[in-house]
């Protein structure tokens, strides 16, 4: 089977190198990039940015997606997008808000990213966190105000009957925040 059929019958569209190495069996890093980058000359695959490729447009590719790929660890979506898109925060930011383990802000495909940086022991507790059709971690909007809460306490949020407070308590309490 040729290296573009095995590409393009994946299901996914992000590929990083290693991935990509991993799919087409490629050993030889010389190999790799020579094809990965006459692939990208063809139109095959787009480049997002350094060791991050896709095989469709990257207007086509969900925000959740582009931003859990392009941080390459683990990350949930959670904070002022989460209660921003529930009706909590009514000034919400208009970037995609992750939490992770490090803390940056970047742009890719039109969509901004703000990153919040968590302690590993909060971090990976799933306390309040679903996955969404595309598999990436969301959190709900307890979960979301229980971080939010953690980072900034005197946080205000618009419509305070939106939440449930017992939920977040119990979640705030799980994590460990409290």
């Amino acid at each position: 089977m040729y290296r573009i059929d095995m590409l393009l019958k994946q299901k996914i569209r992000l590929f990083h190198t290693k991935d990509l190495a991993l799919l087409w069996g490629t050993r030889n890093t010389n190999t790799l990039y020579t094809q990965i980058k006459r692939y990208v000359a063809k139109g095959i695959l787009i480049s997002v940015q350094k060791g991050l490729y896709s095989t469709v447009p990257l207007r086509h590719l969900h925000p959740f997606m582009l931003g859990s790929a392009a941080l390459h660890q683990y990350c949930f979506v959670s904070c002022e997008y989460v209660l921003g898109q529930s009706g909590i925060l009514f000034q919400a930011r208009r970037s995609v808000t992750f939490v992770s383990s490090i803390s940056r802000k970047f742009s890719l495909g039109g969509h901004e990213f703000f990153v919040r940086q968590l302690a590993d022991r909060f971090l990976f507790n799933d306390s309040g966190i679903f996955k969404d059709d595309n598999g990436i971690s969301v959190a709900s909007p307890e979960r979301a105000a229980a971080d939010l809460l953690y980072f900034n306490p005197n946080v205000y949020f618009d419509n305070r009957n939106g939440l449930d407070w017992t939920r977040i308590h119990d979640i705030q309490k799980n994590v460990g925040y409290i």
